[in-house]
């Protein structure tokens, strides 16, 4: 790995974006953001923002009210289940708060009763096969060996949002300077 010697200005916690460095390699989190419900002294976990299935949830889920939703691979952990976040706070009950307004989960009856009602629900939920978790401290040591970089200003609907395929670029970009430069830098350092 690279040393492109930055510092994580972010602090970690609920909410944050983890960007990977450029020339992290990993067959999960290659190029990642990831989107981080939670971060405790247990560990941490969430959701790849910017990888996808090709399958649409009617493969995985009868009678869904919208056939051709995106689903993103949320990480290597647990995939044989599908999760999700959603911004419809307490009208999916039992759903678990983590930040930006979004929840994790909930009461799936109440999720096809709302997306039925309105088709423009759909913008309000995400669907993720697997999750990406890190065991006590095991994310705090690739932040120290600079595999990640933090970013804790991204709007609901970005994180919502599966159309945008240049995500990771975008949150570099996002980060300025010498982030910005490193966003052009391709996959592999020989293709240069």
């Amino acid at each position: 790995m690279i040393d492109f010697n930055f510092e994580n200005k972010d602090e970690l916690k609920p909410g944050s974006i983890l960007i990977s460095e450029p020339f992290l390699d990993d067959n999960f989190f290659s190029r990642s953001v990831v989107y981080l419900c939670n971060h405790d002294e247990e560990g941490s976990f969430g959701f790849i923002l910017n990888k996808y299935v090709e399958n649409d949830l009617s493969e995985f889920i009868d009678d869904f009210p919208f056939s051709e939703t995106r689903i993103s691979v949320g990480g290597p952990v647990d995939t044989s289940n599908l999760f999700y976040i959603h911004s419809f706070g307490d009208a999916v009950s039992e759903s678990v708060p983590t930040a930006e307004g979004l929840h994790i989960g909930g009461d799936f009856n109440n999720v096809k009763e709302l997306l039925s009602a309105d088709p423009e629900n759909a913008k309000k939920i995400r669907f993720f096969v697997g999750y990406s978790g890190w065991s006590k401290d095991q994310l705090n040591s690739e932040l120290n060996e600079k595999s990640w970089i933090v970013l804790n200003s991204i709007s609901t609907d970005h994180i919502l949002d599966t159309s945008n395929e240049n995500v990771w670029r975008d949150s570099m970009k996002k980060l300025g300077g010498k982030f910005k430069i490193m966003s052009q830098f391709p996959k592999n350092p020989s293709d240069n």
